[in-house]
């Protein structure tokens, strides 16, 4: 198994006459086996938990698409800011089940060692992703296979190849994305990074239908923009959102979603947003009630499975790691909510 079990109580710090969302969430415990594993599951969905989160504590995938280093910390950061919430009615800590983490240290340490600069080494860097794809769809599918909705944190945004791929081998049917992102991740399929999970899905007959929102189509080169063409797939830029009506688009993004009737997946690319400390940082991004309203609506649809948020990186804000954990805590907490309350309001 590759999969670490967490200790929610080693996250928040309990305060006397107060009760904690760590103090009242499920955690799955430690197995050895994959039959184990979805043994628990089952335990767990027996007894009312319908959201599982997970982590993947890499930035592998951003390395291997040229780019930098820190998503290895987001999901830490994500638990501290989850976890030290106040448990009350408005939170459905009942339904929530924290899986664990993907245990990938040890390609995480190997990718420290490679230097993406050389090609000899960005060559490993990349065959390291499609070994921590592996271990990301077997936790996956399992977790949709029981009935799970998912909150995937951390890591890059390579992550939504196996998400796409777990979601698809449990329900037997390709999967709708919308993706919340100045980039489309459609690269060229030159070995996995976090730029092109989506195009690997796409030929790999998984992804079926992708709408990007607030692509910037000066961040997106001529090859991606021709490839989201060639598979019908759309966007709407982030120039058109400076002066559109944000409402008026989000009513539309959530039809065009529902029109496609097939499992749905939420994508949460955090440098779409203003100064989020991220692989990619933004300073002409959205912000955080965008992202809260997109989350919140799209979860409502019937057929939304889960929620990716990617590519936050604690230490790359500009004040230093201590600054990054707190927005990181704040903002990914947030958009975990999100997902809760539009979970809670989702039509039958």
């Amino acid at each position: 198994m590759f999969l670490t079990p967490i200790e929610a109580a080693a996250w928040f710090t309990p305060r006397a006459g107060e009760l904690r969302l760590g103090q009242r969430v499920h955690c799955l415990p430690a197995v050895d086996t994959a039959a184990a594993y979805r043994e628990q599951l089952h335990r767990a969905w027996d007894q009312g938990q319908r959201i599982a989160i997970l982590g993947v504590p890499e930035s592998i995938g951003p390395r291997a698409n040229l780019g930098r280093g820190g998503a290895e910390h987001a999901f830490a950061a994500a638990l501290r800011g989850l976890l030290s919430l106040q448990d009350n009615p408005m939170i459905p800590a009942q339904e929530l089940l924290l899986v664990g983490q993907v245990d990938c240290t040890d390609l995480q340490q190997q990718g420290d060692a490679l230097r993406s600069s050389d090609p000899s080494e960005l060559a490993q860097l990349r065959a390291l992703v499609g070994r921590l794809d592996q271990r990301v769809q077997a936790a996956l599918t399992p977790i949709f296979e029981t009935g799970f909705d998912v909150i995937l944190i951390g890591g890059g945004h390579n992550n939504a190849y196996p998400l796409i791929s777990a979601l698809y081998q449990a329900t037997n049917h390709p999967v709708g994305a919308v993706n919340l992102d100045p980039h489309a991740d459609c690269r060229t399929r030159e070995g996995r990074h976090s730029g092109n999970g989506f195009n690997y899905a796409y030929h790999e007959g998984s992804l079926r239908h992708y709408h990007v929102v607030g692509l910037h189509e000066g961040k997106n080169n001529a090859e991606i923009l021709a490839t989201l063409t060639h598979a019908n797939f759309s966007y709407c830029s982030i120039h058109h959102l400076y002066v559109a009506d944000w409402h008026s688009e989000l009513t539309a993004i959530a039809n065009k979603a529902e029109a496609w009737q097939v499992p749905l997946g939420i994508e949460v690319d955090v440098d779409a947003l203003h100064g989020v400390p991220a692989s990619a940082i933004n300073f002409n991004g959205l912000n955080i009630a965008h992202a809260y309203s997109f989350v919140e609506r799209l979860a409502q649809l019937p057929h939304t499975r889960y929620l990716h948020l990617a590519e936050a990186a604690p230490s790359l804000h500009p004040a230093g790691r201590e600054a990054g954990d707190m927005a990181c805590a704040q903002l990914l907490s947030e958009l975990v909510l999100a997902y809760l309350h539009g979970f809670q309001r989702r039509e039958p």
